[in-house]
């Protein structure tokens, strides 16, 4: 065996490159064997550093300068007929890069770094291996391109572990959670009761959905299924008990549970730790903070490490963490998605998936129901018929009495408005003891609040912190609880999974789904009649933003031609409609004919498309705010005295991964307009790593949050 090395620890300790190669290969084997690609995976992690057999790289070990090392591995493996493997090879530290064209000569894109070839003779590994034969598949392209980025996943979580192993000498404490089994038997006890004495008819239909739930994720064959229940229907847990029940039955290995708005995933993952224990669930987002997570040190780190590569039995995360992690080329994003291959996943509220990348959304549900070993539920409240996009493919409906359940659960009235002044919207709002509006941005939000009686009067906007958010719903909740006075003025972010009950709910005309998700916060708990229960829906004066008058207007066309706005024909007719939408409606970015016919001539783009695919298209501007959320005296006290920490932190741009989790829920995202006027005047200053920090703690008001500039606030941000 060769002396050529591919690692050496702090310690000194050192890796041969064929050590690293094959405990990569073991690795990747492994995670590509669900989805039956095993051979091509070993073939690829056998090949991925045989550039690291050059001069110049043993000389990089030493301090030399960087060398190409991934070149190499790349060349072999085309040589070998495995041109998705020279794609991860290519790609594995600086991401998948374009496929490029014939024209390329000497370019960054992968043909044109097989033209170019090796920069240096690899051949020595000639004397430690040989690549073994391996045969790929076939593979068109959207399809050839997911099954890249799968490949890819294997390869380089694989390389991080084993190099992380070699380097800690084994220290790292990974792997969490218990079995599926253990965890179903967890779930079985808390809804026991539940099955066995419901109390109510309501509580009996309950426990309807959730026993056929169960019932079909034991027999149900894997697929694809709708879950179709009205709000109150314990979509929730019937969805989860659907998933493990079907993981057991099946041989699945996780759950993925993907909820399009972070306030419900804080909401729904509590609620699953509650049930399976914090060290079974992972939650992942952008704002998520892990440090908060658990009881111990260990286990939070345990949970810290899952984020990276998902590896946990139970993962919730949001609909924009999981799509562009599917459509990214970055190693980073890319890491977990093996973990994907055999499990069940849940998208919740179906319905919020964005109009603009609508089908390469749901070809990619396609791509892992069909071929790697996915069963997935699209469920909601509001189905919106997606079974035209899946031609070929059944989409079998869990409750499918969907008439029956929509009537049973209904517990509010619709009622049109017309135009209403902010006047008058604050004067029917004052006539109720408790009432929520909904409106369609933040400055009308903030401009309605200011016109409430100030006793019980609230704002919920994206204006204020999540800290400072979870202080207020926590204040309005106990207010509606005790029967006290309880006005809120609000943007869509209470809408999806927020526990609001209140009496009046008024809506600013959208689109029917956010119309209906409103409706979700009127007699939550159905203890007054739904002709009493009224949401009402209005228009203000003036334009409202681009991106809900398309919504708006559907919902007004479906509303002329149906009697009841609330129905299931109604819904049905509103999202047949949108779907109908010509052009770049769906497809906005051109995601799915860039892969089946390239970009200019470029063929197989993963790195344009990574640019493309941006569900949040905001260019928002992240701002520190540092002022606590806790009115209790002592509680606030170690917050200053925290939040002191993290500004100077951010400051000195010393923040590590673990501060700025912690800094998250006290960021506020704003317009880059609204940034220039607080830097320009003074109110905050940049810190390294474009987060800018709030110096002028007067611009944020205790009861709206963040100060808008002259004339801002009109745009769709919630």
């Amino acid at each position: 065996m060769s002396e050529y090395l591919a690692h050496i620890s702090d310690d000194g300790r050192k890796q041969t490159v064929l050590e690293h190669l094959e405990g990569t290969a073991r690795l990747a084997e492994a995670f590509a064997r669900p989805f039956g690609a095993g051979e091509l995976a070993r073939q690829a992690a056998l090949a991925h550093d045989i550039g690291k057999y050059t001069q110049g790289f043993q000389n990089r070990l030493r301090g030399g300068s960087i060398v190409d090392h991934s070149t190499a591995g790349a060349v072999e493996l085309q040589k070998a007929g495995n041109l998705y493997g020279a794609f991860c090879a290519a790609g594995h530290h600086a991401g998948l890069p374009d496929g490029g064209s014939p024209r390329d000569d000497g370019g960054p894109s992968l043909l044109g770094r097989l033209k170019r070839g090796a920069p240096e003779d690899y051949s020595p590994y000639l004397a430690d291996f040989r690549l073994p034969q391996a045969s790929p598949p076939r593979l068109p392209g959207f399809a050839g391109a997911f099954f890249t980025r799968m490949l890819f996943s294997c390869l380089v979580d694989a390389d991080f572990l084993d190099t992380e192993a070699f380097l800690s000498g084994g220290t790292v404490p990974r792997g969490t959670g218990e079995p599926i089994p253990a965890l179903l038997q967890k779930l079985q006890s808390h809804t026991a009761g539940w099955l066995r004495e419901p109390k109510g008819e309501l509580n009996r239909l309950r426990s309807d959905i959730l026993r056929r739930c169960i019932e079909t994720g034991r027999q149900g064959e894997p697929g694809l299924y709708s879950l179709t229940v009205p709000t109150g229907g314990g979509k929730t847990v019937s969805s989860l008990s659907f998933a493990l029940e079907h993981a057991a039955a099946r041989g699945k290995r996780r759950v993925v549970y993907v909820i399009p708005y972070t306030s419900i995933i804080e909401q729904t993952a509590e609620v699953f730790r509650g049930i399976l224990g914090p060290e079974n669930v992972l939650e992942h987002h952008a704002s998520a903070n892990l440090d908060q997570t658990g009881d111990s040190d260990q286990l939070r780190e345990r949970l810290r490490l899952a984020a990276e590569n998902w590896d946990a039995p139970v993962i919730v995360t949001t609909g924009v963490q999981f799509f562009e992690s599917l459509f990214a080329n970055r190693t980073s994003r890319c890491r977990k998605l093996h973990r994907l291959a055999e499990s069940v996943i849940i998208f919740d509220e179906a319905q919020m998936l964005p109009l603009p990348y609508l089908l390469p959304c749901l070809r990619a549900i396609r791509c892992l129901v069909e071929g790697y070993g996915v069963t997935a539920v699209l469920c909601t409240a509001t189905q919106p018929s997606l079974e035209k996009f899946f031609p070929g493919l059944p989409v079998r409906e869990l409750c499918p009495d969907v008439q029956a359940l929509s009537e049973a659960f209904r517990r509010t009235t619709l009622r049109p408005a017309g135009e209403l002044t902010p006047a008058e919207l604050a004067s029917l709002m004052e006539a109720h003891t408790a009432a929520l509006s909904i409106l369609n941005s933040r400055a009308g939000a903030v401009e309605l609040f200011r016109l409430l009686p100030e006793e019980g009067r609230y704002c919920l906007t994206t204006l204020m912190s999540p800290a400072h958010r979870r202080r207020v719903l926590a204040e309005i909740r106990q207010r509606l609880r005790e029967g006290l006075p309880c006005r809120v003025a609000a943007t869509s972010l209470v809408e999806a999974g927020v526990d609001l009950d209140f009496p009046a709910v008024y809506r600013e005309e959208a689109g029917l789904d956010s119309i209906l998700q409103a409706a979700g916060r009127c007699n939550r708990e159905g203890k007054r009649p739904a002709e009493q229960s009224l949401v009402t829906v209005f228009s203000l004066p003036g334009r409202i933003p681009d991106e809900l008058a398309q919504g708006r207007s559907l919902f007004r066309e479906t509303a002329r031609e149906v009697e009841d706005a609330a129905s299931p024909e109604a819904v049905r007719r509103y999202f047949d409609k949108l779907h109908s939408l010509r052009g770049e409606a769906l497809d906005r970015e051109g995601i799915i004919d860039a892969f089946e016919k390239g970009i200019r001539g470029c063929g197989m783009p993963f790195a344009q498309v990574a640019e493309r695919f941006r569900m949040i298209q905001s260019g928002t501007c992240q701002v520190f705010i540092p002022l606590p959320g806790s009115t209790n005296e002592r509680e606030r006290a170690e917050e200053e005295k925290a939040l002191g920490a993290l500004k100077a932190a951010l400051l000195a741009g010393n923040a590590s991964r673990k501060l700025l989790r912690q800094a998250g829920q006290y960021m506020v995202s704003v317009y880059p307009g609204h940034l220039r006027e607080l830097l320009d005047t003074g109110a905050a200053v940049l810190a390294p790593g474009e987060i800018a920090v709030l110096t002028d703690t007067s611009r944020y008001d205790e009861a709206v949050g963040l100060g808008l500039p002259a004339g801002g606030g009109q745009g769709l941000f919630f």
